[in-house]
């Protein structure tokens, strides 16, 4: 009887290591660990365009099938792997940018449609309205943002995907949310 080796106790830093020997099931495992999230922050990322999404989760990890010794195993994997998904996302922004400079289109449109009904009624316009301030920063606030608050990635990890001190990093964030809140202002219940 053949024992199947199991993978979900190893690092992730093993794992590719592993992989780097061809090990199949290392894949498998980190595929298991980051399809979901990754795909959650390319949705997001890209003004939430699922086949596009789609397309760049399995790019990415194409990348590491036919590259896996590009990762430096001393290194964390997982700020690795956002670094070059955050790297995706900005070609993808360079192309949609090129596209519209060609078409005369906005980048900014977000086509999406919500149920409204009474009691979320609310809730879905600011999410629309916070989706659209969003979708309008420049690509390393989006970054920022998203890692933060959707993602929930500590000040270090942005810091090493961005490749900036983290005071940078804590400030960016700082006036980027003292922006939002400000635009967003409307929507702040009022206190009596």
């Amino acid at each position: 009887m053949l024992l199947k080796k199991t993978y979900n106790n190893k690092s992730d830093e093993e794992l590719m290591l592993l992989l780097t020997k061809r090990e199949q099931s290392a894949f498998d495992e980190l595929y298991k660990r980051y399809s979901k999230p990754i795909l959650n922050y390319f949705f997001r990322m890209l003004n939430y365009d699922r086949p596009k999404a789609e397309d760049l989760l399995h790019d990415l990890f194409l990348k590491i099938i036919e590259k896996p010794q590009s990762f430096d195993c001393s290194k964390k994997f997982s700020t690795w792997f956002y670094t070059l998904a955050g790297n995706m996302i900005k070609n993808e922004y360079r192309k949609q940018q090129i596209r519209n400079d060609y078409s005369g289109e906005s980048l900014n449109e977000n086509n999406n449609t919500y149920e409204i009904n009474g009691e979320n009624m609310d809730k879905n316009i600011f999410q629309t309205r916070l989706s659209n301030e969003i979708n309008k920063l420049d690509a390393d606030s989006k970054t920022m943002f998203t890692l933060r608050y959707m993602e929930e990635m500590s000040i270090k990890e942005i810091a090493e995907i961005c490749d900036c001190p983290e005071g940078t990093v804590k400030s960016r964030l700082f006036y980027l949310i003292k922006n939002l809140s400000a635009k967003l202002a409307v929507y702040k219940p009022e206190t009596l």
